[in-house]
């Protein structure tokens, strides 16, 4: 049997090129003890990965060069020396972008196909849900009657986001995405009381419209003009949730920082960035939580999903150009 994985060959300098990587075959591998055999059947692609491509000192560990590289992913055990874990059971696991995975049993976490669908749990269920609930409710505080800016709305994360604050009752919630489509589905589709495509006018100039009376939390996916935006509308004692900057993560150069970071003295406003491993003590809360209102289809969730193996680099590009409407998915 043969495994097919990809391997980081060089570390891209600006937006990544697929001579940086390759689609390498490679034996199945035999699991020892404590180990179970996984055929994955779902793979996720997400913005951080593509600092784990860099060499410099960060959160996580750089991906080794000539190595096969990580992710989420979710899969069927095919075979096990793991007690406890059976020949058909699904995990959710951390050894993604290949076809076949060994894994130590205590390293993965069983979930039901059946109670969702298996791919919910890279994206509303997993880790990008949990990062929207942890960065809102505990990294920005919010509070009923807040008034929210989400960048990159139209996003895993951001989509539900916008949809949470709404469901725990925020004056009025604002998105920006890269298209109109994606407008539109912010506010007809997920509920956003307005949306504005941040390449149709000045940032700034859009969200003063929006949110005329400025805004009580911005939770930041993109940075840039986005940052320094919020910053001119945040009202006295706003918070601003740093969860991402995908707007920077392939310059070259360092980007310039907001210009007004001073009116943090006038507003006494708070930026705290954050990672979502240090919110796993939240886990439970949030299943608990947000399960139900997925199931009863008050949080909707979108997921744009790429077919096989050999087109998870071109899913993993398409995140950063913004392609994707909700979760970026791999099918295997």
């Amino acid at each position: 049997m043969i495994n097919r994985e990809w391997h980081l060959l060089s570390r891209p300098v600006g937006w990544p090129k697929p001579e940086d990587f390759a689609l390498v075959e490679a034996e199945v591998p035999t699991p020892g003890a404590g180990q179970v055999l996984v055929r994955n059947k779902y793979l996720s692609v997400d913005p951080y990965m593509r600092g784990r491509m860099s060499a410099a000192k960060s959160y996580a560990a750089p991906f080794e060069l000539g190595k096969v590289m990580q992710g989420g992913a979710v899969g069927e055990v095919v075979e096990s020396n793991a007690e406890g874990i059976a020949v058909g059971d699904h995990l959710l696991h951390f050894f993604g972008w290949r076809e076949y995975a060994v894994v130590r049993a205590e390293s993965a976490v069983k979930v039901d196909a059946d109670a969702a669908p298996l791919s919910t749990y890279l994206g509303v269920l997993g880790m990008t849900g949990l990062t929207a609930y942890a960065g809102l409710l505990r990294t920005a505080s919010f509070k009923e009657g807040d008034s929210v800016f989400v960048s990159g709305a139209a996003g895993a994360v951001g989509s539900q986001v916008g949809q949470i604050a709404k469901l725990k009752g925020a004056s009025r919630v604002i998105g920006s995405a890269g298209s109109d489509e994606k407008v539109k589905l912010l506010v007809e589709e997920y509920g956003f009381d307005a949306a504005f495509n941040y390449k149709s006018g000045k940032v700034s100039d859009q969200l003063r419209e929006a949110a005329p009376d400025g805004v009580d939390i911005y939770f930041d996916n993109v940075g840039g003009d986005h940052l320094e935006a919020a910053i001119g509308s945040l009202n006295q004692g706003g918070r601003i949730a740093v969860c991402g900057m995908i707007s920077v993560y392939n310059n070259t150069e360092a980007a310039p920082g907001p210009r007004n970071l001073a009116r943090l003295i006038q507003t006494r406003g708070r930026i705290e960035g954050f990672l979502v491993g240090d919110h796993y003590d939240l886990q439970p809360e949030f299943v608990s939580e947000v399960g139900p209102w997925v199931a009863s289809g008050e949080l909707k969730y979108g997921e744009t999903v790429v077919e096989g193996i050999e087109n998870n680099l071109e899913a993993f590009l398409g995140v950063l150009r913004g392609d994707n409407t909700g979760k970026m998915i791999v099918k295997l």
